[in-house]
């Protein structure tokens, strides 16, 4: 029989049982979020410089240089005379050039091909960057938990897009136009921005623990958030009737501001060539298209001073700032609208406008992310 224990001779003297384990929310695979994330941000570069040099392409009526998809052995450009001949008599039998550039001759064609053929190529590096980040991922199993099915989407939506792309390049190649069609275009660049969007979106999920962001995530500001969506939908929206604009260039119709010509609805709004439909017209009149396009532009500026003024009531001071920055963007995008409209939409401005769409896209986006998942600070400013 054990004897008598002293006084607090059993404090640690027992084995004791594990202790309780805490953070079973990262107890799963934790990954390469670091790594991941530097990933991502290639990507959205690339993205980004995929809609720059897709603007440029429409702004120099380059688009239908090309007239064959062929995503592998398209990646070639012509290597010998040639071949350039050849592309050139395919380009020659489209309607663009029978219709609007008969005079064109080989020198000015190769000076529109460069544009459509990089376009095209920056497509095909996005994919293949895509693919070995993935698979190098995935074989390595660095991917989180969770996260598989939302980084294999992005090469889905990548596929997806190479797709519309093709669509949006054969509408004008059939006959009955010289340009491609604005709502396919619309589409194009509005896939494009979703992507750039989910880019966005992954990357600040990623720069912090899983953890951290369940913790985060008590604090959301539910109403700010609604916000905020509600916003992102209407900057969505005046994305894509930019695009609009883009395919018809309707942005060089009515120089002038705050009226169109000499009134503020333009003059023969509903006008469509041939007896078409009226509904056409919101695709095909420029003076209509336009003047959608400021009356969207008007209310994204409105409601987006009311989401600003909410933003200041947030109880987080990055958040706060990330608003902040949302209202400057969104009023310095709309200052460039007019400039560029004023100008006729210059190859240079009207580039410089769609950059800015992007501009304030991903600042809507991480200014929503934060009211999510707000950053909480002490008093001295640290997490």
């Amino acid at each position: 029989m054990a004897g008598q224990r002293k006084l607090f001779e059993d404090v640690g003297s027992e084995t004791r049982g594990a202790a309780p384990q805490g953070g079973m929310i990262d107890a799963g695979k934790r990954g390469a979020r670091g790594a991941i994330r530097i990933w991502l941000f290639i990507l959205f570069a690339l993205v980004v410089a995929m809609i720059a040099v897709g603007g440029l392409t429409r702004l120099t009526d380059s688009g239908l240089s090309i007239t064959e998809w062929r995503p592998v052995t398209g990646a070639l450009p012509p290597l010998s005379d040639a071949d350039w001949q050849v592309e050139f008599a395919k380009y020659q039998a489209s309607p663009e050039y029978r219709l609007q550039n008969s005079h064109m001759d080989l020198a000015a064609f190769k000076s529109i091909f460069w544009w459509e053929w990089g376009h095209r190529q920056l497509g095909r590096v996005i994919g293949v960057v895509w693919a070995v980040g993935f698979l190098f991922f995935w074989a390595a199993r660095r991917i989180p938990t969770g996260w598989t099915r939302r980084l294999l989407g992005l090469g889905v939506l990548g596929g997806l897009q190479g797709a519309i792309g093709w669509w949006m390049v054969a509408s004008g190649l059939s006959g009955r136009m010289v340009d491609v069609a604005s709502y396919r275009l619309a589409t194009h660049l509005g896939l494009a921005f979703a992507i750039l969007g989910l880019i966005a979106w992954y990357a600040l999920s990623l720069s912090r623990p899983e953890a951290q962001l369940m913790q985060a995530r008590r604090s959301r500001e539910g109403k700010l958030f609604s916000l905020s969506t509600g916003l992102m939908h209407l900057a969505f929206v005046q994305i894509l009737l930019g695009a609009l604009v883009a395919g018809i260039d309707a942005g060089r119709a009515f120089p002038t501001w705050p009226l169109m010509g000499e009134s503020f609805f333009p003059s023969d709004a509903f006008y469509v060539p041939e007896g078409g439909a009226v509904w056409r017209a919101f695709f095909e009149n420029p003076g209509l298209v336009q003047f959608v396009h400021r009356m969207a532009g008007y209310l994204t500026l409105v409601f987006g001073a009311v989401v600003w003024w909410r933003g200041r009531g947030s109880a987080h001071p990055l958040t706060r700032g990330a608003f902040d920055l949302v209202a400057v963007v969104l009023l310095a995008q709309v200052t460039l609208g007019i400039v560029t409209v004023v100008h006729a939409a210059p190859l240079g401005l009207g580039l410089a406008h769609q950059l800015g769409a992007v501009a304030l896209w991903v600042a809507v986006i991480r200014a929503r992310h934060r009211s999510q998942y707000p950053i909480v600070q002490s008093v001295r400013g640290t997490r």
